[in-house]
Parts: structure tokens; C-alpha cells; sequence
């Protein structure tokens, strides 16, 4: 059985980019990786990959994650989060790679506004 933990985001001697977990789980490789932001690093946020594709996360308003594979389902980290995407994926299937810009370079714009007014 595997240990619970809680993923802890670097503190001030922790190197920015830091793998913060990297595993095999159920033959795929999950690494969560905390991207700082903003010049801090308290403030940022995590980069998780399943089998080196990028597994887009969302936090919601109670602290829970949900991930692009399963929108209906919170997990209490962005591991738990991984792990469910896994499971959901089965064998043979892979994430889609949806980003085509390296770790941490910011979120990429296709298109129009959509209708945004600022």
C-alpha cells in the first residue's frame, strides 16, 4: 500500500522547478513538478506530467483538483488527481499533448478574446 502524503511546495531552499514527486504508477511515470510564479516561491503552481505529456489540473474553491480527463471527480492533491487520471486512462491510452510551450512558460492563447471585456 502506498504512503499518503501532501505534497509541500518549496520553500526558500528548494530549487525553483524542483520534482517534487516522480513515480511509476501502474506502469505509467507521474511527476509533479512546482513551477514558481511571480517571483516567489509561494506563489506558482504545480506541473504534473503523466508519461511526459502535461495533465492540465484545476483547483476548485474547497481546495480540491480536477483534472482534464475526469471533470466530476475532486481529488485532495494534484498526485490523487494523477493517479485518477491513470486509472481512467487504462492501458494503451495516452493524454493528448495539448501544450506545445515548455514547463512554465505561461498559458498559451489561440484565437480571439471569446467575448472577454476587460
Amino acid at each position: 500500500m502506498a504512503a499518503a502524503f501532501r505534497l509541500q511546495r518549496p520553500g526558500p531552499g528548494n530549487a525553483p522547478g524542483d520534482t517534487a514527486v516522480d513515480q511509476t504508477y501502474r506502469n505509467r511515470r507521474i511527476r509533479v513538478t512546482w513551477i514558481p510564479s511571480g517571483g516567489s516561491a509561494e506563489q506558482g503552481r504545480w506541473h504534473v506530467t503523466v508519461d511526459g505529456r502535461p495533465l492540465h489540473l484545476m483547483r476548485r474553491a474547497d481546495g480540491t483538483w480536477l483534472s482534464m480527463v475526469d471533470h466530476y471527480c475532486s481529488y485532495r492533491s494534484p498526485l490523487e488527481a494523477a493517479r485518477a487520471a491513470v486509472d481512467e486512462l487504462g492501458p494503451g491510452r495516452r493524454l493528448r499533448d495539448l501544450d506545445p510551450e515548455p514547463a512554465g512558460a505561461g498559458h498559451v492563447h489561440t484565437g480571439d478574446r471569446h467575448g472577454v471585456r476587460a
